[in-house]
């Protein structure tokens, strides 16, 4: 029997590697003969730098940046097996994660650190990048970011504004004559499955404002301010960006990068094509795949329908084993043979999470008995036909 393994993380508990490799272990323990294809996938958030270098045997290489308060740390970006393509994660330089809560307001976060980045790692003589947007604390429309590849942003006195997303109300002039050359070489792949224009009640700020701290009583002016920036730089650049699907991603990074001409692609295919997946499905008897929780959003382009998907394009049935499944979890089964929830009996969120290896360890193994039995099953079949041809 194979088996192909390719879960997202379970945010919050465990980390896409972890959870392919605790399923993995319970399918050997339980299936001696087993073939496990381990393939850890995500979506661009959080996680995707580390599948993606694990799955092409890459590297992943320290650097200082600023972090979102514009503070110097260490972070990390990855470079491929292929050994040209650099893997840079927001949520790994910019990420909400990283902001204290009582200092969560995107008016005093920043892209810098992204940019700065970028030129290091273009200047060390890399040109290819994949640009992993989620997770990110900011709502700056990627005006630090822009201002560390050499953009310049002035206000009303012909001064430079600061690198904060406070900063986008106060943009008068811009001027992108002073990029960085060697950005104009560099190529940019954006993995994201946010599809939000840069504005509106679809937008960055309405959408995901809130998390990131946004007041209520505040969005339609930061919404407005957005506009205002984003208006100004179509203006001076003479094209469209701040309606494209994607430009609202990340606080508008996604909205950044497509003024540097990046081409934003679902971050789930993105990671399947690098990871070779559809090929590993060959053969396969069964796909598993999950995510911390799965509910009527999960088949809105998350990780675990777009398994389902390809798996169902190799004719193989996949099953589902996640942290939780929520409101809606239904209509899932149009999907996957089966759904699995981690959580045994009355159990609160943080117990959870708390145990979420003892708890994925055990129902793995309960899905691993199940497929021995299966295996069983089709040997014992095999055996008579070959009998009654005998």
């Amino acid at each position: 029997m194979k088996i192909v393994v390719a879960p997202d993380s379970f945010k919050g508990s465990l980390r896409a590697l972890q959870v392919g490799k605790i399923i993995q272990e319970a399918l050997v323990n339980e299936i001696p003969d087993v073939q496990v294809e381990m393939n850890p996938m995500a979506d661009g958030g959080e996680g995707t730098l580390e599948t993606l270098v694990y799955a092409t045997k890459g590297k992943r290489l320290s650097i200082v940046s600023s972090n979102p308060l514009k503070e110097q740390a260490t972070t990390e970006y990855g470079v491929l097996g292929d050994g040209k393509t650099v893997v840079i994660e927001i949520a790994a330089i910019a990420g909400l994660t990283m902001v204290p809560l009582d200092k969560r307001d995107p008016l005093y976060t920043s892209t810098y650190g992204i940019g700065e980045v970028i030129l290091k790692v273009a200047k060390d003589g890399y040109r290819e990048f994949i640009v992993c947007l989620g997770g990110s604390s900011t709502n700056d429309g990627g005006l630090g970011m822009l201002q560390a590849l050499g953009v310049k942003f002035l206000d009303a006195n012909n001064k430079e504004v600061p690198p904060f997303g406070k900063s986008i109300y106060k943009v008068k002039k811009v001027n992108f004559t002073t990029l960085d050359p060697i950005i104009h070489d560099c190529r940019f792949t954006i993995a994201s499955d946010v599809d939000s224009p840069l504005c509106g009640k679809n937008g960055a700020t309405y959408i995901f404002g809130p998390q990131k701290g946004v007041r209520e009583e505040h969005l339609e002016e930061y919404d407005q301010a957005m506009h205002r920036y984003a208006s100004l730089i179509e203006n001076h650049l003479g094209i469209n960006a701040q309606k494209h699907p994607g430009a609202g991603a990340a606080g508008g990074l996604g909205f950044a990068f497509l003024l540097l001409n990046a081409k934003i692609e679902s971050g789930s295919r993105i990671i399947a094509d690098a990871t070779n997946l559809k090929n590993k499905m060959k053969d396969a008897d069964f796909a598993i795949t999950g995510e911390g929780q799965s509910d009527h959003q999960t088949l809105f382009g998350k990780v675990p329908s777009f398994v389902a998907k390809l798996a169902k394009e190799e004719k193989i049935k996949t099953i589902l084993l996640s942290g939780s499944l929520g409101k809606g979890y239904e209509g899932l089964y149009d999907h996957f043979m089966s759904c699995h929830s981690i959580a045994t009996g009355p159990i609160t969120l943080e117990e959870c999470m708390n145990n979420a290896e003892v708890l994925l360890a055990n129902e793995a193994r309960n899905i691993a008995r199940f497929l021995k039995e299966i295996s069983e099953e089709r040997a014992r079949q095999r055996f008579q036909q070959t009998r009654m041809h005998c």
